[in-house]
């Protein structure tokens, strides 16, 4: 049986929730939905998309680094807005990481995430080859 790692971020409501930033077993790693919240659970970049996304896929980045997987592992990544306003700056932001990797991608408008000041949740799935 091929061993089970978790990653914690120490983010606000992994131990709350009962879930892990990442889990990585065998050659694949699944990063859960992040965001960019600070310890009291708000945006870090209230009112800015773009920084949002940035600040929130290097989170991601760091959670594959700490269980052995890169940026150029990312097969699918998943991106949601609250507003559809917001979907061209996420969308260049993950255009600049993921340029040349080119995952598969999906890109959702969604009424609300867990606190109002968040505009922006990725998630992102690993495969080594």
């Amino acid at each position: 049986m091929t061993r089970r790692s978790l990653i914690s971020s120490g983010g606000p409501w992994e131990l709350r929730g009962g879930y892990s930033r990442a889990v990585a077993q065998g050659d694949g790693c699944w990063v859960a939905g992040t965001t960019d919240a600070g310890p009291d659970g708000v945006s870090q970049h209230p009112g800015d998309a773009g920084a949002q996304a940035r600040a929130s896929w290097a989170i991601v980045a760091q959670a594959l680094a700490d269980a052995g997987f890169a940026l150029e592992d990312v097969v699918r990544t998943r991106m949601y807005v609250t507003d559809p306003a917001d979907a061209d700056p996420v969308v260049a932001v993950h255009g600049e990481l993921f340029r040349d990797i080119r995952p598969a991608a999906t890109l959702l408008v969604v009424a609300r995430l867990i606190h109002p000041s968040l505009l922006v949740e990725v998630e992102a799935d690993a495969r080594r080859s």
